[in-house]
């Protein structure tokens, strides 16, 4: 519903402006639709933006077509509300099973995320790539698009090297019971430090890499062995995060289909292509002072090559490109994108997120200082088991720790999205296990709320009739969901979605502590159950596109 009007009012706008772009959003708090386009018209026609506003509201309230919705000028913005009738359909739409998801579409998408160094665990630092992009992912399905969902596996670099030297030279054996990815680590870890005391093994991780380079069979087995053992490992650690990949891309297959020599030799005939002892791409014009360097002095790629290679095929076989990168990847992620583009292949779009980090500080794999992503999931699990037992201790103990594992996933997946990717955050624990504050236990809390005041209403009569202030203003939230997806896939800003939800929660609060709903009567009563019905069918949605469990009972 909420589109359809938009598009309508877009439409109107346009008929009675003369201009394409109309200026139209969502209005806030002051209305459900709001337009700047007198702006943009008092350059034109040489009148303050109030004035032609004013005209514009007049103008389009003596069209009949727009039904009960209310248009008013307020000083030069033009606004938009909904009326009653438009109301009721909103709440009938949203207890519909699958509520907000739109059309089919046909353009494929691929979204490529977390691809962390397969050298050991994901920590902390890793895991604000993997919300950001598995809530992308989830709202992208949701919006209709065809989507296939990639983890790149760097299976050649210097870190797999080092990690393949350790497995063949130290005694490291597994302990019982060890995760696949710790071990990993802790073979990296040792590997590392022996290079510290005899820096004379880089030269043997030095031929490591140009054996594997030429496919040497053996090597090249070495490697693979390495990065699967430590990518099972990983793998279980998205699961227990709700994240999920459709496939997991072999950085090393790129070079044994031959598309790495395939696109040296396309970069070696642009005019921005130079060869001295390495190959590079001076990317000057497009205002990057540093070497692109995709060939070593030795003959060896570089990941960017191979990156390259990466995102050529990706572009044949894909409409869309999304990257999920850290900050640190500004600059080589600026430097594929222009490239691509001087090679007229489709550059990929890229989401950059600042960092997530712990008090403690910041973190190493190489070094052993880091906090792993298991660590942080177990001890929020254990803190958030410590608060259901305080709340619900006549649960028995096997319901308590399911609860405690949805609420922790809970904590941790909407600390992390809630704030805008360009932000930095520091995971505060308490604050996010809150289920008094904006937190995401606190919206699975307002779900299980919904849900038990219809349990305890029993069967009912679904009516639409809306009047008091709280009434109105959680159908108009609930109204907008549509299009909060919809936004959300066309900025790329997944914490849109996580503020939707937020306050879709603080609106049904507020409705349930100041409207009576179970001991209201008649079609009051009836009106507000299907009221609370659609606030519990759009928190699930939401929910679920934030990876978030919808719990019935906390």
């Amino acid at each position: 519903m909420f589109q359809e009007k938009y598009q309508q009012i877009e439409r109107m706008l346009r008929a009675c402006t003369g201009e394409e772009d109309v200026l139209l959003t969502t209005g806030g708090d002051h209305a459900d639709l709001a337009s700047t386009v007198a702006f943009k018209l008092a350059k034109r026609e040489k009148r303050a933006p109030p004035a032609i506003a004013s005209d514009i509201a007049g103008e389009l309230s003596a069209n009949p077509e727009l039904g009960d919705i209310q248009v008013e000028a307020t000083g030069p913005y033009v606004n938009f509300r909904f009326g009653p009738s438009l109301l009721s359909e909103a709440v009938r739409e949203a207890v519909r099973p699958g509520y907000g998801s739109l059309p089919r579409r046909s353009g494929r998408v691929v979204l490529e995320h977390t691809s962390a160094n397969p050298n050991g665990p994901l920590h902390v630092g890793h895991i604000r790539n993997t919300v950001i992009g598995d809530t992308l992912a989830r709202a992208f399905r949701k919006a209709g698009h065809p989507l296939e969902v990639q983890y790149y596996l760097n299976d050649m670099g210097r870190q797999i090297a080092i990690v393949s030297w350790g497995f063949d030279h130290l005694e490291i054996a597994r302990e019982e019971g060890e995760k696949e990815d710790h071990y990993v680590a802790r073979v990296y870890i040792a590997a590392n430090r022996e290079i510290e005391k005899n820096p004379e093994i880089t030269k043997e991780i030095d031929r490591l890499m140009q054996k594997v380079e030429r496919g040497d069979a053996e090597t090249v087995r070495k490697f693979r062995t390495a990065v699967s053992l430590c990518a099972e490992g990983i793998k279980a650690t998205l699961a227990a995060l709700n994240a999920h990949h459709d496939r997991f891309v072999w950085e090393s297959d790129f070079i044994r289909i031959g598309d790495v020599d395939r696109i040296i030799e396309r970069v070696r005939r642009l005019p921005q292509a130079h060869e001295d002892e390495t190959l590079w791409v001076d990317l000057s014009e497009q205002g990057f002072e540093k070497k692109y360097i995709l060939r070593r002095s030795d003959g060896t790629s570089v990941y960017s090559t191979r990156d390259l290679a990466y995102h050529t095929w990706k572009g044949r076989n894909y409409d869309r490109m999304i990257d999920v990168l850290g900050a640190d990847h500004k600059l080589i992620g600026a430097q594929l994108q222009a490239t691509l583009k001087l090679l007229d292949e489709q550059p990929p779009e890229i989401v950059f997120f600042e960092f997530v980090s712990l008090p403690e500080g910041s973190m190493s794999t190489r070094a052993g200082k880091f906090v792993s992503a298991d660590e942080l999931v177990e001890e929020v699990t254990a803190k958030a088991y410590d608060e259901v037992t305080v709340r619900r201790p006549e649960l028995p103990l096997e319901e308590r720790h399911a609860i405690a594992n949805s609420v922790a996933v809970a904590a941790i997946r909407y600390d992390i999205v809630k704030v805008s990717p360009e932000k930095s955050t520091v995971f505060n624990w308490k604050e996010a296990l809150d289920f008094e504050r904006q937190s995401g236990p606190y919206i699975q809390y307002a779900h299980a709320r919904a849900c038990s005041i219809l349990e305890k209403a029993g069967e009912f009569e679904q009516t639409y009739h809306y009047e008091t202030e709280h009434e109105v203003a959680l159908a108009r939230h609930l109204a907008r969901f549509p299009a909060a997806i919809e936004q959300t896939i066309e900025e790329l800003r997944p914490h849109l979605l996580a503020s939707y939800a937020r306050e879709l929660a603080d609106l049904f609060n507020a409705f349930y502590h100041y409207d009576p709903v179970l001991k209201s009567e008649g079609e009051t009563r009836s009106s507000r159950l299907t009221l609370v019905d659609a606030v519990r069918n759009t928190l699930k949605e939401s929910l679920e596109i934030l990876g978030i469990d919808a719990l019935r009972s906390m």
